[in-house]
């Protein structure tokens, strides 16, 4: 599958995302990263309660960053994410964590989801419902 459509988050860095070198810790962007996907995938129709009634849903299986210039306080910072494949029962996410005010990429990231049977934790198949929600968003 092509990739899905870019779904973009925007904040503002607060006092609270920063380290002690006053730039965005590190933690924060994988925090960032993991509401984008949550919002996104809320935006497309599936909010967690939706997948809790389907009774599966995605957990992550591994998590890269590259961090490429730091955000500090009250930038105006852009998660860019989409949806670069769905397999069986696996997809890749990746996002881009760019800087307003230049354009510049802070941070590369991607995350490998896999889809779960929430009673048993078992891999399962993405089911065409889940499938066509993030295609349609393309």
């Amino acid at each position: 599958m092509a990739h899905s459509k870019i779904y973009i988050v925007e904040r503002m860095v607060g006092h609270e995302d920063l380290d002690e070198m006053n730039h965005v810790n590190n933690l924060q962007y994988l925090r960032w990263t993991l509401k984008a996907a949550s919002e996104h995938s809320r935006n497309v129709g599936w909010p967690s309660e939706r997948y809790r009634e389907l009774g599966a849903s995605w957990i992550v299986r591994s998590h890269q960053i590259t961090y490429k210039v730091p955000a500090i306080l009250g930038d105006q910072i852009e998660i860019r994410t989409w949806i670069e494949d769905l397999e069986k029962v696996s997809s890749l996410r990746k996002y881009e964590i760019v800087r307003k005010s230049d354009g510049r990429t802070c941070a590369l990231a991607e995350t490998r989801w896999v889809f779960v049977d929430l009673a048993t934790l078992k891999l399962t198949e993405i089911p065409e419902i889940v499938r066509s929600a993030f295609r349609e968003s393309s």
